[in-house]
């Protein structure tokens, strides 16, 4: 089923869903099961699946020498949406990159989901490699997420790459896209990014799923802009507890969110992990009361692949 479709059954009432990455290789999937098994008392919809592109890694060969190697170091997405759906019963949403892919590794790609049916992903451009300072698209590939969602959103219309072919199957995806309340670090402004939302829209986007965010004002203020701009589609926030006293600078320097004030001071209190740990799902709970009180489709919680955490918000509050 699609995501836009369980939010449409769901009939106002505030879904819970999540997000996993794939193992590191060497590892099997049933790191991933412990994962999910405790959160599915809460009934998930659906379960997003993240997508990790390349990296470069060097090698002494000797005599200075270094040996530069591409690897991937949690492969796998596309089998774990599979397990996923046939194991749980929920819909699988695989994301989807602009880096790493040219526009036939991606029709590639769509076609695997499709014939798995896999009927919904989340259409990403994904960030700089590490020997990057900023993104580069593969020769042949996709710059920006919406030129991303336009070529899904083509091959809905039965329209693929080689133009000869004719009467194509209709493919059935829907499609979501990342939006950003403190706007992504490259956009020149929060109106300028709402705006490269709304083209997302237009090529074909149908749900948006938030960045992680701390202070709900934001989000309210950034979902009205968008609502003014005439961005119609579900807007899905995205939530994290903070777990551990170095999520006070590496948050705000790998997401470009802020911490509130009142939330950074009571983690500076702590003694240990265990004591940030319960500051942050305290936090994160009333976060997710607020949020289901103002009526959202679906709260989203970020796992990095641990769900006790998650468990206890939830449990809070589903």
């Amino acid at each position: 089923m699609k995501i836009t479709e369980h939010i449409e059954r769901a009939a106002g009432k505030t879904l819970f869903s999540f997000e996993i990455l794939p193992p590191l290789k060497g590892h099997n999937i049933q790191g991933i099961f412990n994962g999910i098994d405790p959160l599915m008392e809460f009934k998930p919809p659906f379960i997003d699946v993240t997508y990790h592109r390349e990296e470069y890694v060097y090698h002494e060969r000797g005599n200075g020498l270094l040996e530069k190697k591409v690897v991937r170091k949690r492969p796998g997405t596309v089998g774990i949406c599979a397990a996923i759906q046939s194991k749980y019963k929920v819909d699988a949403v695989p994301h989807i990159l602009c880096g790493g892919f040219t526009k036939e590794d991606t029709e590639n790609f769509l076609i695997d989901l499709d014939f798995l049916g896999i009927h919904n992903v989340m259409a990403l451009r994904g960030d700089a490699v590490k020997s990057e300072l900023y993104f580069q698209p593969e020769e042949d590939g996709h710059r920006f997420a919406c030129d991303l969602v336009s070529q899904v959103n083509d091959m809905n219309s039965g329209k693929f790459l080689d133009e000869a072919l004719e009467n194509g199957h209709r493919t059935e995806f829907c499609i979501g896209v990342a939006g950003y309340p403190e706007k992504h670090m490259e956009a020149p402004s929060l109106e300028r990014d709402i705006q490269n939302l709304k083209l997302k829209q237009e090529r074909g986007a149908q749900y948006v799923v938030t960045q992680m965010f701390f202070d709900n004002q934001k989000f309210f203020a950034f979902e009205e802009k968008c609502r003014k701009e005439g961005i119609t589609i579900p807007i899905i926030p995205g939530l994290k507890p903070v777990s551990i006293t170095k999520h006070l600078n590496v948050i705000p320097h790998r997401f470009n969110v802020d911490l509130p004030e009142e939330l950074s001071g009571e983690i500076e209190k702590c003694r240990s992990n265990q004591e940030v740990q319960e500051v942050g799902v305290e936090w994160c709970v009333q976060q997710s009361k607020e949020l289901v009180a103002a009526g959202v489709p679906v709260l989203h919680y970020y796992s990095m692949g641990k769900s006790k955490n998650i468990k206890r918000i939830a449990a809070e509050i589903f």
